[in-house]
């Protein structure tokens, strides 16, 4: 590694977070030494991260996510390059920079090649570290418009939901979407789906949740609580059903969607939340026609495709709140809201 590779600022050992899979009290802020990037590898400082379901998983240890040995958690954030390895032609110092969730994955339809070694899983490293060492094919430089604290949210969620509203659904100006709920993946969708200039319905529990999707654009809201979300869908589309669902759900709610979808629409299927399998009406499923997608997050190629859009139309992710990475506390906390669902946008660590 030549001089003007290495910034002069690195120290020998750093903190990072690991998880066993015994829960959020347990999460524990550890030193270790500072990795060193080898050929073609580059070492990001790490300044914010934003926290996905998914990381819950692990960090809980639910099922098959419990790691067998202390991992360092999490799959979304910003960093900045601060150290290359020999032969780096994609990045220069000072870039900003986000590692890929599937790093295998940078172009093309996704196969069993590409699909290995998700970030921030039970095997893979994750990113809730000072430092971080990603190889450049890799990785990507976020959209410019962003702040650091808005740009870690694009990776898992944002991704997700343009590889489901752009790439899969092809939702065109005009057409009509269903997003179920106001998760990160939900809002993204919002923004995306009315940038494109579709017409956009949303269910939520939360009449304060679904005030503030009207605020993002949405054209009709539904409390799943208190109506038939079908029947409510129907009734907004003149009886004809929407052209494409965000399915964000899961498990049985997969049958409101094939209620709420016309003839020939599009669902693209994400949630986890209600289970991983259900009882579902395949009969609704062969008389509409429709046709379901199956959306894992997305390749290095569709997030730069996402950056440039989020660029050209001025998005804006909607956070939460922001919480300092550096505090055992604030740490926890923002966990435990994660868990809790009570937040509105993306909740995000960020290092002072």
């Amino acid at each position: 590694m030549t001089n003007h590779d290495l910034s002069p600022e690195i120290p020998e050992s750093m903190f990072a977070w690991l998880t066993d899979g015994r829960g959020t009290d347990a999460l524990r802020r550890t030193a270790m030494a500072v990795p060193f990037p080898g050929e073609h590898e580059i070492l990001l400082r790490m300044r914010a991260w934003s926290l996905n379901y998914r990381d819950l998983l692990v960090i809980n240890g639910e099922d098959g996510w419990r790691p067998s040995r202390p991992v360092v958690p999490l799959s979304d954030g910003v960093g900045v390059v601060v150290a290359r390895g020999d032969g780096v032609t994609r990045f220069d110092l000072g870039d900003r920079v986000s590692p890929m969730f599937l790093p295998h994955w940078q172009n093309g339809e996704l196969n069993d090649e590409k699909y290995v070694l998700p970030v921030g899983g039970p095997v893979n490293r994750g990113v809730l570290a000072e430092y971080v060492v990603v190889h450049e094919d890799e990785a990507s430089e976020p959209p410019r418009t962003l702040t650091t604290a808005e740009a870690a949210t694009l990776p898992v969620a944002a991704l997700t939901a343009w590889h489901a509203v752009v790439v899969r659904g092809q939702v065109e100006a005009g057409q009509t979407v269903l997003v179920h709920g106001t998760g990160g993946v939900a809002l993204h969708a919002i923004q995306l789906a009315t940038a494109l200039g579709a017409r956009v319905a949303v269910t939520s529990s939360s009449e304060k949740k679904l005030a503030q999707v009207r605020a993002l654009g949405a054209e009709h809201t539904v409390d799943y609580r208190l109506d038939d979300v079908a029947q409510s869908v129907l009734d907004w589309t003149g009886g004809r059903g929407v052209d494409h669902v965000v399915e964000t759900v899961g498990g049985e709610n997969l049958n409101v969607s094939l209620k709420s979808v016309r003839v020939g629409g599009s669902i693209s299927f994400i949630g986890l939340i209600a289970g991983l399998s259900a009882s579902i009406n395949t009969y609704d499923f062969v008389t509409r026609n429709v046709t379901i997608h199956g959306i894992e997050t997305g390749s290095r190629e569709m997030y730069e495709q996402l950056a440039t859009f989020v660029d050209e139309h001025g998005i804006r992710p909607v956070v939460d709140s922001v919480s300092l990475a550096t505090s055992e506390t604030e740490v926890a906390e923002a966990f435990r809201r994660l868990e809790s669902g009570g937040a509105f946008g993306k909740l995000v660590l960020f290092d002072a």
